[in-house]
């Protein structure tokens, strides 16, 4: 079976990742440890301006069950339990969060080599149920994502997107926020020896005929420090620098200027996150 087209989510991932992906104006603390029965505890701690936010995560996996659990500072559990193949190409994910007694989910992912469908509902009186579907191979794919209100009636989200994928480049299209707001990016792998690519996004919303177009690269100094940049039409510049200094240990620091205002401060981000 090939690659196939992935999941509606997967459309446009790729330059999403280069423009946005590790970029932060925060501080960022995580590390994870293992116990001798193999189940992950991850810590990671987040100061937003005077505010400090933190969590403690657990993951276990047994055979094709994996299941998380995530407690932050407000006392607040994220439950996740994720069956992986129960049948080829299948994946059932069950999620809840406490206290929310509305948040429960259950959601179903299917791949095939020509298909891909992710299909979920809340567990609840009045749920939301949604669907995306991605139908076409690896190189050609068409799909949308649909979410319907049964409490209401309505529908809160109707996308669509159409992928292209090359060799070295990834083109995308996508129709967001019920037909108000389109989307297309770029993606192209100059040297993949050097991990370096280029990407574009724009984006045009017909309520308020306003497009932001958006430019980023990134390139391997090494192969364990990689150095990413980006660009807006409002002026907005940022660039980061990431280093693996130790196997999934890595450290990050991004940084972004208003070159409209040079003269206020600009933001800088750090994140470090440690692994054995």
């Amino acid at each position: 079976m090939g690659k196939g087209p992935g999941l509606y989510s997967d459309i446009g991932k790729k330059a999403r990742d280069l423009l946005y992906k590790d970029y932060q104006a925060d501080h960022k603390f995580t590390v994870t440890t293992y116990t001798s029965n193999g189940v992950a505890i991850t810590s990671t701690g987040i100061k937003k301006g005077e505010l400090l936010l933190a969590d403690v995560s657990t993951e276990l996996k047994n055979n094709n069950i994996t299941t998380n659990v995530k407690v932050d500072t407000k006392s607040t559990l994220f439950a996740t339990v994720t069956v992986d193949e129960p049948a080829p190409g299948l994946k059932t994910i069950f999620s809840f969060i406490v206290p929310d007694q509305r948040s429960g989910k259950v959601e179903l992912q299917y791949q095939h080599e020509y298909a891909g469908i992710s299909t979920s509902i809340g567990l609840n009186a009045n749920p939301l149920v949604n669907f995306s579907g991605v139908v076409g191979n690896n190189c050609v794919s068409v799909g949308t994502d649909l979410s319907f209100d049964t409490g209401s009636g309505n529908f809160t989200k109707l996308n669509a997107g159409l992928n292209f994928t090359h060799s070295d480049l990834i083109a995308s299209l996508t129709l967001n926020d019920k037909g108000d707001t389109l989307n297309a990016s770029y993606y192209h792998i100059v040297s993949p020896l050097t991990n370096t690519a280029v990407g574009a996004e724009l984006t045009h919303s017909f309520s308020s005929n306003e497009n932001t177009l958006t430019i980023g690269t990134q390139h391997a100094l090494d192969p364990l420090t990689t150095v990413k940049a980006r660009l807006n039409n409002y002026g907005r510049a940022s660039g980061l620098i990431q280093h693996e200094w130790r196997p999934k240990s890595l450290f990050t620091i991004s940084g972004e200027v208003d070159t409209r205002a040079i003269e206020k401060s600009a933001k800088v981000g750090l994140a470090l996150a440690l692994k054995p």
